[in-house]
C-alpha cells in the first residue's frame, strides 16, 4: 500500500496534495485520474481517495471513504532527548523512532550538550517520510530545543488518558540507584523518557528530574550513544505494548 499525507483531508471532500506528494503520485507512480490511493491526516485517520486531477504539481483527490481511525486510547511515548553533535545521527534517530512508533519528540539543551540548536523542519520532513514508509497514520510532534531545566519546571508531560504518564530519566551514574527500563515500563501507560547528551546529564539535572517525579532507569550494562539509547527506549516501549 502506498500512503500519502495531507493534514487537511476530511471525509467526502476534495483536497490537494502538496507538490512533493503530487510529484510522487503522478510522476513516480504514474497514477492517473480515477486511480485510488490512501491518504492519512497524520492524526490517526486513513482515507481511501480517488484522483480527480492527476497534476504532478497539484494533484487533486476526493476522499470517498474513511478506512480507519486510530484508537485515541493507545498509550504513547514522549522522547525528550539532547541533540547529538553530529546532526545526521539525530536525523537517523527521528526516522527510526517514527518507524517503530513514537508519539512526540522534544529536543533538550542540557548542561553537557555539545549542540544546543537543531532545525526541526528537516526532522519534520523525515518524520513524514518515515510515517508513510511504516504505514503509520499518526505524525509525531517534534518540538524545538528547550533548556532541560525550563522544560522540567514548566511542562506537564502529555498523556492520552486520565492516568499520569510514567516518567523516566536514563543516566549513566552507576553509583546511584536505578532500575532497568524494561522492568519499569507498564503496558498501556503513557511514558516520558529523558535521554541526555554525549556527556550525560549533570548531577544537578538528575537531581532536578528526580524532584519532578522522574524515576532513574538504566538501559543495560553497555554504555550507549545518545541516539542508540533513545532508540532503545522507544523499542522497549513498543515491545512492552506488543507493537513490534
Amino acid at each position: 500500500m502506498q500512503l500519502f499525507y495531507n493534514p487537511d483531508i476530511t471525509p467526502n471532500a476534495y483536497c490537494t496534495l502538496d507538490a512533493e506528494e503530487s510529484r510522487h503520485a503522478v510522476r513516480v507512480l504514474r497514477m492517473r485520474e480515477g486511480d485510488e490511493l490512501n491518504v492519512t491526516d497524520g492524526r490517526g485517520a486513513l482515507y481511501r481517495c480517488n484522483i480527480i486531477q492527476a497534476d504532478s504539481g497539484k494533484c487533486i483527490v476526493e476522499s470517498v471513504s474513511k478506512l480507519s481511525t486510530l484508537n485515541s486510547q493507545l498509550s504513547t511515548i514522549h522522547l525528550a532527548v539532547a541533540p547529538t553533535k553530529n546532526p545526521s545521527r539525530m536525523e537517523w534517530l527521528v526516522e527510526k523512532a517514527v518507524e517503530i512508533g513514537v508519539g512526540e519528540i522534544t529536543l533538550l539543551d542540557c548542561d553537557h550538550s555539545e549542540r544546543t540548536f537543531l532545525k526541526t523542519d528537516r526532522l519534520e520532513k523525515l518524520a513524514v517520510s518515515a510515517m508513510k514508509q511504516s504505514l503509520h497514520t499518526v505524525l509525531p510532534k517534534i518540538n524545538p530545543a528547550v533548556k532541560l531545566r525550563d522544560w522540567l519546571n514548566s511542562t506537564q508531560p502529555f498523556s492520552h488518558s486520565a492516568t499520569q504518564p510514567l516518567k523516566f530519566i536514563a543516566h549513566c551514574e552507576a553509583d546511584q540507584p536505578r532500575v532497568p527500563l524494561a522492568s519499569a515500563l507498564l503496558p498501556g501507560r503513557d511514558v516520558v523518557v529523558l535521554i541526555g547528551p554525549e556527556g550525560d546529564f549533570s548531577g544537578d539535572e538528575i537531581a532536578l528530574a528526580l524532584e519532578c517525579g522522574f524515576q532513574p532507569v538504566s538501559l543495560g550494562s553497555a554504555r550507549l550513544r545518545t541516539e542508540t539509547a533513545a532508540l532503545y527506549a522507544v523499542t522497549a516501549f513498543n515491545l512492552i505494548n506488543d507493537r513490534i
